[in-house]
């Protein structure tokens, strides 16, 4: 039985912590706030409640095997899970409207053609069979497996792009989000569904890889599902079930630094607290780090050849926005047949990614309304509680602190929410402003940056870090680590940990 010392209790550090105790190790998270679930926090107020990280799960599958995996209850004993259907409702500038069944590629197909004319549909079915193809290729090396010590394979890109014959000149190959868009869809407001897509996920669409189709492409495959209760009832759970296998946590616990001994990892050093005076050091066979511990090590993490951090990767790494939401309390309550999620497009998506990847507030942003039909989330039926929600840039390039920008973006969100919510301003008691700012004093990710999922192609630039390091002992789980960010690339990034320490280097990858 090895000791093991969790660095945070965020999503996929409690997968790990979890895996690692039902094979019988000693594990103990040390979380420097007051509680568990890392960016899954939770906004309440006069019995109104509100997600105030991820609001919809994909891949459910990552979660159900880690319950399967853990203990006797299933997933769907610990929380109650339900389809969104309509996945989502998207409203274009031109004024057209279309809603997206849930999981049905036909009914997918069908709608677009029913919303923005005959062969829509088709082209974006098309799309989603090339993005199969390029799921078939890369899932295992992306999601299932190690990040393997060749990862240059993966620079290259999977999506198997059209060629586009064109009149005395050479064919055209498009290469990235925004090219698909205008290339092989062929449709102002396809290009827009696609874009959005990938602008949700922090992502560029003007320097995104075309694998990036993946995206959608996994959502409209493997289907949406909301949680009744909020992703804070789903950390509930997993936390519960780490309680369940006699993990440890100590929560306000700051670790100061990753101790050395014999040239591995061998505990952690704590900050003093309030029953200690001086630093305390805990000892360890093994430490997994849910943070980025550059900080609390004195060596170098990375080879020259390595995938490297984003932040640490100099003047060629993307940026990486945050969100900025807007929490509403609203007299009246939800009408029958409103649809969970309804995207409000910009119309210029290109100024959008444009002043969101430069440092700047988009004047005319893409904005993403929640209304979820949850009891839990109301103080009753004569009441609704919605989110708006942007993807902008991250805290530093925009100063987030500041009290009047963010009253103005937060009327800039409300304004394009009108065109989904009749007599929104009319029924408003009160809102909450949540930004980048507010994300990083929370978590402690640099700027409130919200991680991507990892891709293939683009040089391997959108990969993240191996979950192994050059220190022996020290391992990496969570959104700043392979697989990359979202709920459920988090949750595999707590089972390649777990199968790494307790295979070791024979350890091939989820089953």
């Amino acid at each position: 039985m090895a000791r093991i010392a969790v660095i945070g209790a965020g999503m996929g550090a409690m997968a790990a912590a979890a895996r690692l105790a039902v094979a019988g190790h000693r594990v103990t998270v040390y979380e420097r706030s007051a509680t568990y679930g890392g960016a899954l926090g939770r906004f309440e107020r006069d019995g109104f409640a509100y997600d105030t990280g991820p609001t919809l799960l994909h891949l459910p599958a990552v979660y159900r095997d880690l319950f399967l995996k853990t203990g006797k209850k299933p997933l769907e004993e610990c929380v109650r899970m339900t389809q969104v259907d309509p996945a989502s409702r998207h409203l274009f500038p031109d004024g057209t409207e279309v809603r997206l069944p849930n999981a049905s590629r036909a009914g997918v197909v069908s709608a677009l053609d029913a919303a923005l004319g005959a062969g829509a549909g088709t082209r974006w079915g098309d799309f989603l069979g090339r993005a199969r193809d390029a799921w078939d290729r890369s899932r295992r090396p992306l999601l299932e497996e190690p990040l393997r010590s060749d990862w240059q394979i993966l620079g290259r890109d999977p999506y198997p792009a059209v060629r586009q014959r064109r009149l005395l000149r050479a064919p055209r190959v498009a290469g990235t989000v925004a090219e698909v868009g205008t290339g092989e869809l062929a449709d102002r407001r396809l290009a827009a569904l696609f874009e959005g897509y990938v602008l949700s996920y922090g992502l560029d669409p003007r320097r995104t890889p075309a694998s990036a189709a993946l995206l959608p492409y996994m959502e409209q495959t493997f289907g949406t599902w909301y949680v009744r209760g909020g992703m804070r009832a789903l950390a509930h759970a997993v936390y519960e079930r780490c309680l369940e296998r006699r993990v440890e946590f100590v929560f306000r616990a700051d670790v100061i630094r990753i101790v050395e001994k014999d040239g591995r990892a061998a505990g952690v050093e704590l900050a003093p607290g309030p029953a200690a005076s001086a630093p305390t050091v805990v000892e360890a066979d093994h430490v997994v780090a849910g943070t980025a511990p550059e900080a609390l090590v004195d060596r170098e993490l990375w080879r020259d050849d390595d995938v490297r951090p984003w932040d640490a990767g100099g003047s060629g790494a993307p940026s990486v926005p945050g969100r900025f939401s807007v929490l509403l309390a609203l007299r009246g309550g939800r009408p029958d047949g409103t649809a969970h999620r309804t995207v409000v497009h910009s119309p210029d998506g290109g100024d959008e990614a444009g002043a969101v990847f430069s440092g700047r507030t988009a004047q005319r942003p893409t904005v993403t309304v929640l209304r979820p039909d949850d009891p839990t989330t109301r103080p009753d039926d004569g009441h609704e509680a919605l989110t708006l929600t942007a993807t902008v840039a991250p805290h530093g390039p925009v100063d987030w602190n500041d009290a009047g920008l963010r009253e103005r973006y937060a009327d800039v969100l409300v304004e394009a929410a009108g065109a989904a919510v009749p007599e929104l301003r009319e029924r408003l008691s009160w809102r909450e402003i949540r930004t980048p700012a507010d994300t990083a004093a929370g978590t402690g990710a640099r700027g409130g940056s919200v991680p991507a999922p990892s891709l293939a192609g683009a040089e391997g630039r959108l990969l993240r870090p191996s979950n192994s390091t050059r220190l022996p002992g020290l391992y990496l789980v969570g959104g700043e680590a392979h697989p990359g960010g979202g709920l459920a690339h988090a949750g595999m990034s707590g089972t390649l940990v777990a199968g790494l320490i307790v295979e070791g280097a024979d350890f091939r990858g989820s089953r």
